[in-house]
């Protein structure tokens, strides 16, 4: 009654914390956004000169890029090519001032359209290509594609994307997975199905690492399969951000070897210390008094030596982890952009809060199936320990949110905003589902522990025959008898083992004897009956696991939390390499800005033949301003000698075949002599637009020809 009397206004408390928290969180990202203010995160071209789809009328001696952060260029990643394909740059881009790049162009280029391809890699590690054109003079047919260069994509796209996620998941387990033995569950350190997830953790991020450090040659540049084993691209990777950061992250995954090694190892070792002193302690407990007071003074000793140990674990770890996040911040997108100095060390914070979360609820779903128990006592400090996690992994997204996103626009208008909903819808699922766990556990920790502990009150003695039966094999594996940590199903299997073996072994005290002589005489005999009483013992304590409606319930929720995890972290692994909101909306507004303050137009000259007398001659069109929206059009006809002359009939379609849209009909009106005109002529959207005109020179004779041109 106690209990409850005090549980109800604990539970108002905890109510209330957590709804001023929800409220200052939602306060604090409702300033973020409103005071939002433009940056950029993930590379993107901002402007170009000469500008894409323009007419020049000399060649210009270098063209040059501006981006919206600083990238890397190799050799022969910025391209200029003519009509036939043939590179006519000199190879050699250089920074010119901040974030605006250059190539020198060969002097004496014809007229003709020229091509423009980029394959760069941004500030926070990420490949960014494009293409796009412009013309000297005139227009022209080109054989050269204006289509972005596949990067980042294709098969080694793939692998690269595959690598990143074991990397994330293997940091996850191997992080999670030592915080939840050293914080929670110490004695979890001698479990087999933990240790083993655990370092699956570390075998997982390492293998992801050396993988990603040979794919990232080619997944920055060729994008060719036969390009990962390349040595020269992996001596160039070297010396950038992203792979002195994989080579960091070896270097420390080496000392995160060293500390799984001690904290199994030494753990372990400590635990057969402790059960062997615990047993020599039982042997002689009818001794004097005085002996009795020398053994507890040795024990006293191995209990301070396993704090200390604890102590350096908790430090070294926390270093290593700290160490293995800092090597994603330093390469990513917290490394550029707005308020650099705050965004690493927050996002440091967010990859650890994600890892105990996550790598401990993995951790508690192994224990919960494979281990021969778990306490209450390690359950309950875990889910303390996953609350502070949610909350920093709150506090630490809001703010990369707002300066990823920066408005609520960009939230739900771009792909980055798109998928971070669905990240915090995510992150809610995992919360309600926790909350469902925490009662479980609430559950658990009540009744079955009071029911074994009555069990084995009964019955004292045959649960130390049992105990003293299984010899120093079960000891080193289940702990003393008298471990605080011992878990109520583990003590109820025991209990239930006892009461059933007790009657057998009434009526039959000589058979017992007996095998008990036989063992003591033949040490395989022995061996082979101390496997086959822990084996029992394991099944009963599975049973007894299994027919508890508590665990199970909890196994259940753990499990679904975990299922719902697994999609988290393909979203995280997503948003890692996709272009911020902000920078987006950056470029967007760059580029719009440049087309409505461009004030040149297009000139298309044509040649036509429509086969029949006086049916040859040229079509010159001009668009002014070339930009989405209205624009004036003129249409000129001229014989070969260049006299203008007239025709029948002038008919002019727009057709952007990227996205479907015409063919756009205009029927311009005669002006003057082979002079044609149109107003208010609109343009939707810019792209690459296909001009078609049908030119009559007589009731028969007609043709239709046509060239594509860059509008707006």
């Amino acid at each position: 009654m106690p209990n409850t009397i005090h549980a109800a206004p604990r539970r108002t408390v905890r109510v209330r914390a957590a709804r001023l928290l929800l409220t200052l969180l939602l306060a604090v990202a409702g300033g973020l956004f409103a005071g939002a203010a433009p940056a950029s995160a993930h590379a993107a071209l901002l402007g170009s000169d000469p500008a894409q789809g323009v007419v020049v009328d000399k060649a210009p001696t270098q063209v040059t890029l501006t981006f919206s952060e600083q990238v890397a260029f190799s050799d022969g990643s910025l391209r200029v090519l003519d009509p036939r394909g043939q590179r006519v740059d000199t190879g050699k881009p250089a920074n010119l001032s901040g974030t605006t790049y250059g190539v020198q162009m060969r002097p004496g280029l014809p007229n003709g359209t020229y091509t423009v391809t980029y394959q760069v890699v941004s500030a926070d590690s990420h490949p960014v290509s494009g293409a796009f054109t412009f013309s000297v003079g005139a227009p022209s047919a080109t054989t050269v594609s204006a289509s972005s260069p596949t990067v980042g994509g294709g098969v080694v796209g793939t692998l690269y994307g595959i690598g990143r996620y074991v990397s994330y998941a293997g940091f996850i387990l191997l992080i999670g997975g030592a915080a939840f033995v050293l914080a929670c569950w110490q004695r979890g350190a001698g479990v087999r199905a933990v240790q083993r997830l655990v370092v699956s953790g570390w075998v997982a991020l390492t293998s992801a690492t050396l993988a990603l450090l040979l794919l990232r040659g080619s997944y920055t540049g060729s994008g060719k399969v036969a390009d990962i084993f390349d040595l020269s691209l992996i001596g160039q990777v070297l010396q950038t951000k992203a792979g002195a950061a994989l080579v960091s992250r070896l270097l420390l995954l080496a000392a995160a070897a060293l500390f799984i090694a001690v904290l199994f190892g030494a753990y372990v070792r400590r635990d057969a210390e402790e059960a062997a002193a615990d047993a020599d302690g039982a042997a002689d407990g009818d001794g004097d008094a005085g002996a009795g007071q020398g053994a507890g003074e040795v024990a006293a000793d191995p209990s301070a030596e396993k704090r200390d140990l604890t102590f350096g674990l908790a430090i070294g770890g926390t270093v290593i982890a700290a160490g293995l996040a800092a090597t994603w911040a330093m390469a990513e997108h917290a490394s550029t952009g707005i308020q650099t100095g705050v965004a690493m060390p927050v996002d440091v914070l967010h990859l650890l809060a994600v890892a105990v979360w996550l790598g401990g609820l993995a951790t508690l779903l192994v224990a919960l199936h494979r281990a021969p128990s778990i306490g209450t006592a390690a359950v309950r400090r875990f889910s303390r320990i996953a609350f502070g996690s949610v909350v920093t992994l709150a506090a630490t997204g809001v703010y990369q949110a707002w300066r990823q996103v920066g408005s609520w626009s960009t939230l739900t208008g771009t792909t980055y905003g798109q998928l971070l909903l669905v990240k915090v819808g995510l992150v809610a699922v995992l919360v309600g589902t926790g909350w469902i766990s925490r009662r479980w556990t609430a559950q658990l920790a009540d009744a079955p522990t009071d029911v074994a502990t009555d069990a084995a009150r009964k019955k004292p003695a045959t649960v130390a025959a049992q105990t003293s039966g299984l010899g120093s094999a079960s000891a080193s594996g289940s702990g003393s008898g008298s471990d605080k940590e011992m878990s109520a199903e583990q003590t109820s299997a025991t209990a239930s083992g006892s009461e059933a073996s007790g009657p057998e072994g009434a009526s039959r005290p000589a058979g017992s004897s007996g095998k008990a002589s036989a063992g003591a005489g033949d040490p395989e005999r022995a061996a082979q009956l101390a496997r086959q009483r822990a084996a029992m013992a394991a099944a009963r304590a599975k049973r007894v696991r299994d027919a508890d409606p508590f665990r199970s319930g909890l196994r259940r929720t753990v499990l679904a939390e975990a299922a719902v995890a697994v999609v988290l972290l393909a979203v995280t692994t997503a948003l890692t390499t996709t272009e911020p909101g902000r920078t987006e909306e950056a470029a967007k507004a760059v580029t719009a800005s440049s087309a409505s303050q461009r004030s040149g137009s297009l000139s298309l000259k044509i040649p036509f033949d429509t086969g029949g007398q006086d049916g040859k001659g040229t079509v010159r069109l001009t668009l002014d301003p070339a930009r989405v929206g209205g624009n004036v059009m003129h249409v000129y006809v001229t014989r070969p000698n260049g006299n203008a002359f007239d025709v029948p009939e002038v008919k002019v379609a727009f057709t952007l075949q990227a996205k479907s849209i015409g063919p756009l009909p205009i029927a311009p009106d005669h002006i003057a002599t082979g002079h044609w005109s149109a107003s208010g002529v609109q343009i939707p959207m810019a792209g690459d637009w296909k001009i078609e005109v049908t030119v009559r020179t007589s009731d028969i004779d007609q043709v239709t020809v046509n060239k594509n041109a860059q509008i707006g």
